[in-house]
This record gives C-alpha cells, structure tokens and sequence, in this order.
C-alpha cells in the first residue's frame, strides 16, 4: 500500500500561491540553463522510504500540503535523498513531481516537519471527489469547514 507525507506549507497561503512560486522557479531553472526540477528540502528523512517510493512507479506517494489548517493539494514524491546543506548540516531531499494536484479540502491540525499519511486517509484529488476547481479556494475551504463537502 502506498504511503504519503504530509507538511505545512510554510509561508505560503494557497495552492494558487504555491503554484505561482514554483512556476516562476522553473522559468528561473530554465533561464539558468538547467532541466527543471521542483524538490523540497526538510531535516529528517524517512524511514520508510520504500513505502513512499513504492519501486518508481506512478504509484508512488505525494506529498500533501497543508495551507492554513486544511490540506488543499498535493505533489508526487519522485525520489528521496540524502542533502548537505551549505552549512554542511545532512538533511533530507524531496524530489516532486511538476504537477500541484488539488484536493479536496481537508482540516489538518498544525504540527512541526512532516507526518506519515496512510492512503486510506489521504484526501482525494478534486476530480475524483466530483469537485470542479474553478470554486475560489476561500469558498472551498469554508464549505469544508461548515461540513458541507
């Protein structure tokens, strides 16, 4: 069974916001020379790899993000691997997917670095859930909240 992460998306309100920073950092890559590639970068690696990966195929796990209290999309988790930052300090390399996949809203109480998501728990995509994602986040969230999706 696939196994997912999820994460506060720090610094960032929206996925319309998440998606705007990333495309404007491939355009960066691109400009640069470089094949575009999207990754995130956090301290603690984990340590069931394998689950997240599930031996590269299209089934391997996402990345859920969370934006102000509700996970609202999510990235294909493409590689996990060793880093060293700058400062020589070993951490950890999400590889993404190019792709923000928007969920249907889900509350999710704040909590520090990220947390294993077990599939049978995982909100799902908005396409799948019957959801159209012309509905303006704000609104989304709010009938989320009032219990109405």
């Amino acid at each position: 069974m696939t196994l997912h992460l999820v994460k506060l998306c720090v610094g960032v309100g929206s996925p319309a916001e998440l998606a705007r920073w990333q495309r404007d950092e491939i355009a960066s890559q691109k400009a640069r020379g470089q094949s575009p590639e999207l990754f995130h970068i956090t301290r603690m690696t984990p340590k069931r790899r394998e689950e997240i990966l599930a031996s590269g195929s299209p089934r391997n796990g996402s990345l859920y993000w969370v934006f102000r209290g509700v996970i609202a999309a999510r990235q294909r988790i493409l590689d996990i691997r060793p880093h060293k930052g700058r400062d020589g300090v070993k951490r950890c390399l999400l590889d993404l997917d190019l792709e923000l996949v928007l969920t249907k809203p889900f509350p999710r109480r704040a909590f520090q670095g990220w947390r294993y998501l077990e599939a049978k728990d995982a909100p799902p995509d908005l396409e799948r859930a019957g959801l159209s994602d012309d509905m303006p986040e704000e609104l989304r969230a709010a009938l989320t909240e009032a219990g109405l999706l």
